[in-house]
């Protein structure tokens, strides 16, 4: 019931997001946060990111703005590419947005790294006039099947 419920509010409020100048805000802010994710830019990173983050990973680990801003900036993680196949955004209460979607994400670290899609959904927050990224909660997705011949 509880998936139902969030399948219904995520489309009710995807149509009102349509036209709502704020779409256009946000998505130059997050292009800002892939881009300066890629970059390891520390000093956009920490404008970027809300002093409240909360970042949980696909798997499982959990970061705040100073442990992810830290794990990027020092390239211990090194973001390849962030590549969107679908990113949507909804306005479910004043001065929030939630950005939900499938991205490809190629990372490389000293375990080797990861090549993945994942499902995602984060959260936007206004902050003193600026949107602020506020949560992410991401998902491995399983690799497609490969076609019967």
């Amino acid at each position: 019931m509880k998936h139902i419920l969030l399948v219904f509010l995520l489309a009710f409020t995807s149509l009102r997001a349509a036209d709502d100048p704020r779409l256009a805000a946000l998505r130059a802010a997050d292009d800002e946060r892939v881009a300066a994710t890629i970059t390891a830019d520390r000093a956009k990173l920490d404008g970027i990111f809300s002093d409240d983050l909360h970042y949980a990973h696909s798997n499982g680990n959990v970061d705040t703005k100073a442990s992810l801003t830290d794990t990027i900036a020092s390239r211990r993680t090194k973001y390849e590419s962030i590549t969107y196949q679908q990113r949507n955004f909804t306005f479910p209460a004043p001065g929030i947005a939630l950005m939900h979607g499938r991205a490809r994400i190629k990372i490389g670290n000293a375990t080797g790294g990861m090549d993945a899609v994942l499902s995602f959904l984060a959260v936007w927050r206004e902050e003193k006039g600026h949107w602020r990224f506020l949560a992410w909660q991401s998902c491995k997705l399983p690799a497609p099947e490969p076609a019967a011949k």
